[in-house]
């Protein structure tokens, strides 16, 4: 009976992935044949690190030790890194965006036990050769940090992408040379325009979201793609001009709006539209539908009156800089306008081009 639980526990841990790291040989078969190189003492993110060398076998997926494993090593470390004590870098090979314990099994354990975000590894990168396109991006990525210096994580998932950030970063060490008194290195441009431009960009279209659009892309992605549009393409637009008063369209003139701003002020990517409804109602039902109406909030104005329609309806309600004004009005008339009781039809009038007089809305 016991062994027969036994073995169903293993099973559920099987199931669940709990029975251990990966293992980084079967990793390394998969992916051969690699380049190693050097990245000397970073700080490495503790959600990447997955798996071990030699010992995948002593840790659980959440790198916890198991049961066969003395429990006195990992509550030493654990107590010297509660205490702020020195503990030595741990030694890491990076496949990719993955890493994996070559030595300090046990640090990691109690890092990840501790909760701690990051640790400081000695690092070896092994960068792969073979032609697919994950292997491509992965040494794309690799030549974007060696030349830029740059150890933050830009994940882009289109071929060519990180020769454009790149060039971004020329052009911001170009206008930093131009600007100051002293010689800048591209490497201090970039971290410049990672702080500054890239930065701020990335809050703004992380705040507003949009990134749920797109299932297969990065926010990153996003930022490629606008910031290309809006700087370096730079095509007058009839459509979507709302954007330019949140992303101008020149890199330096984003830097300087951005710059005295703190990210919790970040203006949305947002923009408000205006439409007016023409209702038709049930005869002595007006008032009651008016009062309806007017506690919406989006919701502006309620005028009764004559004519072939009973109501006229101002709305203001607000979307995202990649939705359109016909679909977001739509479904609010769709949703709520034309279910509210005693509604017998409606009418939606989108404004073209509109003069407003000063303090009058």
């Amino acid at each position: 009976m016991n062994s027969l639980i036994s073995t169903f526990k293993k099973a559920l841990k099987r199931l669940h992935g709990d029975d251990e790291v990966k293992n980084f040989e079967k990793i390394r078969e998969k992916q051969e044949p690699f380049e190693p190189l050097k990245r000397g003492i970073h700080p490495v993110e503790v959600d990447r690190i997955v798996g071990s060398v030699g010992r995948y076998q002593d840790f659980d997926s959440r790198f916890r030790p198991k049961d066969h494993l003395p429990k006195d090593r990992l509550a030493a470390i654990k107590r010297t890194m509660k205490e702020g004590g020195t503990l030595p870098p741990v030694k890491l090979y990076q496949i990719k965006d993955e890493y994996y314990v070559l030595d300090g099994n046990h640090r990691i354990a109690a890092a990840k036990a501790l909760g701690l975000k990051s640790v400081d590894a000695q690092i070896v990168e092994l960068i792969p050769s073979r032609n697919t396109l994950e292997n491509v991006l992965a040494r794309e990525r690799i030549e974007f940090q060696e030349k830029t210096g740059l150890s933050h994580p830009i994940a882009l998932t289109e071929i060519g992408q990180y020769a454009y950030l790149i060039k971004q970063i020329r052009d911001h060490h170009r206008f930093l040379e131009k600007a100051g008194t002293t010689s800048v290195s591209l490497q201090e441009a970039a971290a410049d325009w990672h702080k500054s431009i890239y930065g701020p960009l990335h809050a703004l279209i992380e705040k507003a979201g949009i990134i749920h659009f797109f299932s297969r892309r990065t926010i990153d992605d996003l930022y490629t793609y606008i910031s290309y549009h809006q700087w370096e393409k730079g095509q007058a637009r009839k459509y979507g001009i709302g954007i330019d008063r949140l992303i101008p369209r020149d890199m330096e003139e984003f830097r300087e709006k951005m710059a005295n701003m703190k990210e919790a002020g970040y203006p949305e990517m947002k923009r408000e539209i205006t439409a007016f409804i023409l209702m038709r109602v049930k005869p002595k039902n007006e008032f009651d539908v008016m009062e309806r109406l007017f506690a919406l909030d989006e919701v502006q104005e309620v005028h009764s009156v004559h004519g072939d329609v009973d109501m006229l309806v101002k709305i203001v309600l607000t979307r995202d800089l990649l939705a359109s004004d016909a679909e977001i009005i739509g479904q609010f008339v769709h949703d709520t306008v034309i279910q509210l009781p005693d509604v017998v039809s409606t009418q939606t009038l989108i404004p073209g081009a509109s003069r407003i007089k000063e303090g009058r809305r």
